[in-house]
């Protein structure tokens, strides 16, 4: 098949490459307003075809596919109209600038019987899968918390504050290990240089006393891209800063040995091993680009698909609300009452 790249800033180039080294696409059409985008597409890429006209890529029957690769403002008209034009559709993240924005591509989607999906790149890195598979044998135990840090200097951005900017990576990522719907969300953050939050800190709240916590920031000296997770047997940390050993799993934790009542509560420290498993290297964004292509060639459900892209989405959603709110919680309505919106 044919696939169309749409935006080539800075993630656009490398999807044009992963789809370029895949077995089942024989040719990569290029599409952006910048002429010096194209030909710097060109020189890179010997032999792919370039356009400055989006309406032409849409009408070319040879076509099959397009990627998604602009700010997020124009993810939605571009998605729609790809979709009615028979198109199927890769998205970046976040998937759109709403949940009702999402909601109506994956409506359109199931209705034209066409893919829709969205690169949550860090679902297919080898580190997140071991965990999850991790998780599924049931070694962690309950899972109690889930503690994000994702911090550097920059890059600001000028459209969209640090939480949708950052957050959604680890968004994603705990959409797919988690694997249940949120109760609440609140969100605190401070702005300092241009009228966007730059550093925020998320609250997510789950049933069970599960609760999972973001620290973004564009203003931190060092970067840092660290997650733990607390189960009641093990705990896992994922450092992808790491070159080698990008997940530690420690068999540290509490145990409860007897309670008369809440003043004797009797606790004891478990401290144990820690092991580092080996974890899959293929580049995570040749393993969404694969995802997508089986995807469509074999009629199935993407990992990554729109309704996950909208779970993100609704809670990127609440956060602003409980930003313009001085931190208000904000409940989430069950994914399965959500009216389906369509256009």
């Amino acid at each position: 098949m044919k696939v169309g790249v749409v935006g080539l800033g800075y993630w656009g180039p490398n999807l044009v490459r992963n789809f370029l080294s895949n077995e089942h696409v024989d040719r990569v059409v290029c599409c952006d307003l910048s002429e010096k985008r194209l030909e710097v597409a060109r020189k890179r890429f010997p032999g792919v075809e370039v356009t400055t006209s989006y309406d032409e890529l849409l009408r070319r029957p040879d076509v099959e596919a397009i990627t998604v690769a602009t700010p997020v403002s124009t993810h939605y008209a571009l998605a729609m109209k790809a979709l009615d034009a028979g198109k199927h559709v890769l998205i970046e993240k976040p998937m759109t600038e709403s949940s009702e924005e999402a909601y109506r591509l994956v409506d359109r989607a199931e209705e034209r019987g066409l893919t829709l999906m969205v690169d949550h790149t860090f679902v297919y890195t080898g580190a997140v899968k071991k965990i999850k598979e991790i998780i599924e044998r049931g070694a962690l135990g309950e899972i109690m918390y889930f503690d994000s840090v994702r911090v550097n200097l920059g890059l600001f951005q000028h459209d969209t504050n640090v939480i949708w900017d950052l957050a959604p990576h680890d968004l994603s990522i705990m959409d797919y290990l988690i694997g249940k719907e949120p109760i609440a969300v609140s969100a605190d953050g401070a702005s300092h240089f241009n009228e966007v939050e730059d550093i925020a800190y998320l609250t997510v709240r789950y049933s069970n006393q599960l609760i999972a916590h973001f620290h973004v920031n564009w203003l931190s000296p060092v970067k840092v891209r660290k997650i733990l997770i607390g189960g009641s047997k093990l705990m896992v940390v994922y450092d992808d800063m790491e070159t080698s050993e990008k997940i530690k799993v420690y068999d540290k934790g509490v145990d409860i040995k007897g309670r008369e009542s809440i003043y004797r509560t009797l606790v004891q420290y478990r401290t144990g091993d820690m092991y580092a498993p080996r974890i899959d290297l293929t580049e995570a964004l040749t393993l969404v680009v694969e995802e997508f292509i089986d995807s469509i060639n074999m009629k199935k459900r993407p990992l990554t698909d729109g309704h996950a892209g909208a779970r993100v989405v609704r809670i990127l959603e609440a956060a602003s609300l409980s930003l313009r709110q001085q931190a208000r919680v904000v409940e989430m309505t069950p994914r399965a009452s959500f009216e389906r919106v369509s256009s």
